[in-house]
Order: structure tokens, then C-alpha cells, then sequence
């Protein structure tokens, strides 16, 4: 388990003239035990969270890669996956109820050691350190989390999500830690990694999330071979998934016209994504 040190006490997004920042977003520097390492939880709360008598619990998405998810003062390229925006946007429209949004930064230079849980040639990941990663969040994250926040319990109130390499530690937790995460977002997932392991294992999977959004773009890179190639690996995801009894009440796939590997592309479709995951 993780301990509470004085530098993991919550601290408001510091203020500078670049954040983009919209709502309560309280950081953490987090310790983990797991990997050895130390790395940011952002935690965005929903209009109201400390009003006076609020005693309401809270709906939790779990975000990886989360020094790109809210302010484009820290993300990737200088471009966010706008979710601050977008959940306060929906939360006031009634769209969604309100809810607690996580974002977990990734270990930087550790990061594909770490999203990936399969020994691969390409890239080349001799100790990957993925298989980790479940536990890290089981045993970790959420229990910091719960324990300083009004976190609703239950797959049905948790979801977890990421991209690319993201997307495919985010595809690999659902296998590994069945009946946790109700609901799953997998953005342009790599689902190439070790010669497609991850969709031989699903084969042999039924104990889906209640719900799944999966999302990619027909330009996720510059050559058209391996285009197809993306979009293809998940289509077959979503065949999986639907031979498991997921109907389109529970699956939902987008396939962007000329979007491409990147934030704006996630941001652009994170709108449908939260709606569909956790709309009312």
C-alpha cells in the first residue's frame, strides 16, 4: 500500500499563465512502492464537491497519461485531451452525473516499461513491467484515492481509460482484474504489441466491463499499410467483444475519418466517450 507523506498532501494546480485548467483539479505527489518510483495523481472534482452537507459520493474515472488530460501547460505537444471541459460541460448539462476524474501520469522515461506487459521485440521491451500495473492500481492508486475523496464503490461507479500504450495497460487491467472496472475507454490502442497477445488472451475472456468505448482514427500514422493495420486489430476487438454478448447497449466504436495519433483526436472524442460510458 501506498503511505500519505507530507509531499502527498492535496495541492491545488498551481497557477500560471499557460494552464488551461477548468474546475478543482487537486495534485498529489504520489509514491509508489510497487514500481519504486514517484510520479503526480491529478484528481478533478465536479462542481459542488465541497459545498456545505455534501455528503454525496462520486463516480471515478481513472485516466492514464495524466499530465495530458487537463492543462496544456504539461501535456504532450502543448495539446490536452480537454476532460476538465468536457466533464464540466456535460456534469451542468445534465449529461452525466457529477464525478471524480482521475489522471495518472505516467513514469516519463518508465512509461513503456510500464504500459506495456509483454516482452516485445518491437519496440524492444526485454523487462516489461506492465504486469505490474493492475497491482499498482488495485493496491495503490485506488485505495489513496478512496480513502481522501467521496468515492462511490462498485464496477458500475469505476472506470478506467487511456491511449496507445495507455490504452493497451488500460485493455490488459480489464483482463487481469475482472469485476473492478465497469467501465473501459481504449483509445488507439497497441494492440500490435508482442505479436498481438492481447488479442489472443481476450479470445478466452468473458467477463467484460458493463460497458466499452473504443476509439481510433483511419490516419493514426503516415503509412496507409499500417493504417489499415490499426484499424483492423480493432475491429477485431470489437468482434471480440460482441461474440462475448457486448450489444451496442454496452460497445461503442468510433472510427474517425482522417483523425490521427494524438491528443486532439482523443480530446475530440471524449465528449461521446464520457457520455456513453457514464451517461445518465
Amino acid at each position: 500500500m501506498a503511505e500519505l507523506t507530507e509531499a502527498q498532501t492535496a495541492a491545488p494546480a498551481v497557477a500560471n499563465p499557460n494552464s488551461s485548467v477548468v474546475g478543482d483539479l487537486r495534485l498529489h505527489q504520489f509514491h509508489s512502492r510497487i514500481f519504486r518510483n514517484t510520479r503526480m495523481l491529478r484528481v478533478w472534482l465536479p462542481p459542488g464537491y465541497d459545498d456545505a452537507n455534501n455528503a454525496q459520493r462520486y463516480p471515478v474515472l481513472y485516466l492514464n497519461d495524466g499530465q495530458n488530460l487537463f492543462d496544456r501547460s504539461t501535456a504532450f505537444s502543448g495539446v490536452e485531451w480537454q476532460v476538465d471541459e468536457t466533464a464540466d460541460r456535460l456534469i451542468r448539462e445534465g449529461v452525466v452525473a457529477p464525478m471524480i476524474v482521475v489522471g495518472i501520469d505516467n513514469a516519463q522515461n518508465e512509461r513503456i516499461r510500464e504500459y506495456v506487459p509483454y516482452l516485445t521485440f518491437s519496440p524492444p521491451i526485454l523487462r516489461p513491467l506492465g504486469k505490474r500495473y493492475p497491482e499498482f492500481l488495485a493496491r495503490e492508486v485506488m485505495p489513496f484515492v478512496q480513502q481522501r475523496y467521496r468515492t462511490a464503490k462498485g464496477p458500475e461507479h469505476t472506470g478506467l481509460g487511456g491511449s496507445s500504450l495507455g490504452g493497451l495497460i488500460t485493455h490488459y487491467t480489464a483482463l487481469a482484474m475482472p469485476g473492478v472496472f465497469g467501465r473501459l475507454l481504449i483509445e488507439s490502442p497497441s494492440l500490435y504489441i508482442s505479436n498481438r497477445q492481447i488479442l489472443r488472451e481476450s479470445r478466452r475472456f468473458r467477463e467484460w466491463p458493463a460497458r466499452v468505448f473504443l476509439g481510433v482514427g483511419d490516419k493514426e500514422t503516415g503509412n496507409e499499410d499500417k493504417n489499415f493495420e490499426i484499424v483492423d486489430d480493432v475491429r477485431d476487438l470489437a468482434e471480440i467483444l460482441r461474440r462475448s454478448g457486448l450489444h451496442e447497449q454496452r460497445l461503442r466504436m468510433k472510427i474517425d475519418e482522417d483523425a490521427g495519433h494524438n491528443e486532439g483526436a482523443w480530446a475530440a472524442r471524449f465528449p461521446e466517450a464520457l457520455a456513453f460510458l457514464f451517461g445518465k
